[in-house]
């Protein structure tokens, strides 16, 4: 492609790329927002408590796209017709939020897609919000003109995008642990703090009443001992 040539955003399905629809307009801006889960352990004898991290939630991108057919788009791999229904153009996205009511799995699911814009970066998702708005009609009632609010949400870590300020982690030593069969709060806090005794400071953080009942596959959360 000729330096300086636009190039065009694009969303396609992940499994079959032909299908996929080339936007008119490429957006103005989008955002990507991302949520981590910590949780904060209290510590009776300080005033701030020790966060946990307890995971990731997937990346989201939000776009607003305009379609329009009120005139002509001679680009080749959009080539619209003047009055052309715009929703033509913007099927594929609403089959991005639909099953395939054919399929043989016992969960059908929608299709992956890729948002892609040129080889700067690009965005394996499921879209999770779509509003379609018209405001611009032919004499016979065909809408030629319409904007697409889209959400997508991130469902593979590998691809190229955007560069992000690094985050940082979160105080060492902090983690959670899952109990296996047979294992004891002193047990556990042994093996963690290298005193069995403190395992009523186990207790403590993860409201566990009576430490005889602890069962197999329970969740502790694992903080540094106060200071």
């Amino acid at each position: 492609m000729a330096n300086g040539e636009l190039v065009k955003a694009e969303i396609a399905f992940k499994d079959d790329p032909t299908k996929r629809t080339v936007c008119m307009f490429n957006p103005k801006e989008y955002t990507i927002s991302k949520t981590n889960d910590w949780q904060v352990v209290q510590v009776p004898t300080k005033n701030i408590g020790h966060a946990v991290f307890r995971g990731g939630q997937p990346s989201q991108l939000s776009l607003k796209l305009l379609f329009d057919t009120y005139e002509a788009n001679k680009h080749p791999l959009i080539n619209s017709k003047a009055g052309d229904d715009v929703r033509k153009y913007t099927q594929i996205l609403w089959d991005l939020m639909s099953i395939d009511e054919t399929q043989t799995a016992e969960r059908p699911e929608p299709p992956h897609c890729v948002f892609k814009w040129g080889t700067a970066w690009s965005f394996e998702a499921v879209i999770i919000s779509l509003s379609q708005t018209f405001s611009m009609f032919s004499p016979n009632g065909t809408p030629v003109r319409s904007t697409v609010d889209a959400t997508f949400r991130q469902v593979a870590e590998a691809g190229h995008y955007p560069a992000q300020n690094p985050t940082s982690g979160g105080r060492t030593g902090s983690h959670v642990r899952i109990v296996r069969a047979g294992e004891t709060l002193a047990g556990i806090a042994y093996e963690e703090y290298g005193a069995s005794q403190t395992w009523r400071y186990l207790a403590s953080i993860n409201n566990i009443d009576d430490p005889r009942r602890l069962r197999a596959g329970q969740t502790l959360i694992i903080a540094p001992l106060p200071e």
